[in-house]
């Protein structure tokens, strides 16, 4: 919960209000400062000066300074004292009952409150202005191109401000993507499903995809480490997937262009009896470092705990800049290890 609470000053004689500036939270653009009331005439000698409520909200969104939220209900604390809320700018007031108040109705808002009392003091005003946003979004468009051996599901219809996420395992989990386009390689999955989140947290309807139809490219990964499989460049989001087991590895590179960097390499799913896997990445267009580990960028075991762990996390930022690398993953007992493993790539810093 984020409160809002106002506080005074005096200048020139004039009282005059101050806000600590807060947002809504959530999607799409809008107006996001706490602002005053503008200036008003000091109260009476001798009247009474009620202390002000404190608004509070619970914010929904990706981003917490836009200034737009999809949840209506605000949370009024104004102990001992009844207050009262206006949404036109003080034209008309609406007497406040219980703890908070609904703001119903998509679009910019400018929400006022304020105490009193039975003899109609009233306190300075908490306002702010915000963008209530309730609507989900459409459903993305999936476009599909295969290249070589790399399938690209190219998305559209994305809000601005707003993030993608696909699912591998049934909408069960989802994983956020960058860009604007999903690269998978590999004999695995059978589907991926897509959808998006604008920025107050809606979530469209999920696009599930088969990987399996005719469009796409299915394929194995290189078991030759001097001849590893190739994702086509020009994304920031893939996802290798395979099927591997002893005497089985799969081996894929992919080149980071100039400006890029690699960010992350993360395990997304791994589905077998076998608690562990092997895998290692080396900064080469080949894997011939064969067991030595140090010419191996990292290398380690995988398994269900290390989902969604990023194994890059440690390695300084100049070594995962432009170049080729190449990753070995194998499972050296005799139980199959069906696995999924995300690359995500970004602007160099």
């Amino acid at each position: 919960m984020f409160s809002l609470q106002p506080f005074l000053w005096r200048s020139f004689g004039v009282l005059a209000i101050l806000f600590f500036l807060a947002a809504c939270g959530g999607s799409g653009a809008g107006p996001n400062a706490l602002t005053g009331s503008g200036n008003q005439t000091p109260p009476a000698a001798g009247a009474v000066v009620l202390k002000p409520p404190v608004l509070s909200f619970t914010d929904t969104g990706l981003n917490v300074t836009d200034g737009v939220t999809r949840n209506g209900m605000w949370a009024v604390e104004s102990v001992g004292i009844d207050w009262e809320f206006s949404l036109d700018q003080g034209a008309s007031w609406t007497r406040g009952s219980g703890a908070s108040f609904e703001v119903k109705g998509d679009g910019a808002k400018m929400i006022w409150v304020r105490a009193r009392d039975d003899a109609g003091n009233t306190s300075e005003i908490v306002y702010v202005n915000c963008v209530l946003d309730t609507t989900a979004p459409a459903a993305v468009g999936i476009a599909v191109q295969s290249e070589g051996v790399t399938n690209t599901l190219k998305l559209s219809g994305i809000e601005p401000g707003a993030r993608w996420e696909y699912s591998l395992d049934e909408q069960r989990s989802w994983a956020a993507g960058k860009g604007a386009a999903l690269g998978m390689l590999g004999n695995n999955l059978s589907r991926v499903w897509l959808r998006q989140v604008d920025l107050a947290g809606n979530v469209s309807v999920a696009q599930g995809f088969d990987l399996q139809n005719p469009s796409m490219m299915v394929h194995e990964a290189a078991g030759d480490p001097l001849q590893p499989s190739f994702l086509t460049a020009g994304l920031e989001t893939y996802v290798i997937h395979g099927v591997v087991v002893r005497g089985d590895a799969d081996y894929v590179r992919w080149d980071i262009p100039k400006g890029q960097q690699l960010v992350s390499l993360k395990l997304v799913q791994y589905v077998s009896e076998d608690g562990i896997a092997f895998y290692a990445l080396q900064p080469n267009r080949v894997f011939d470092a064969g067991f030595d580990v140090s010419r191996m960028l990292v290398y380690g075991h995988m398994g269900p705990t290390d989902l969604a762990r990023n194994v890059l996390a440690d390695v300084p930022k100049s070594k995962l800049g432009e170049g080729a690398m190449t990753l070995w993953f194998q499972q050296t007992g005799s139980l199959p290890t069906n696995y999924a493993i995300e690359l995500i790539l970004t602007a160099a810093e």
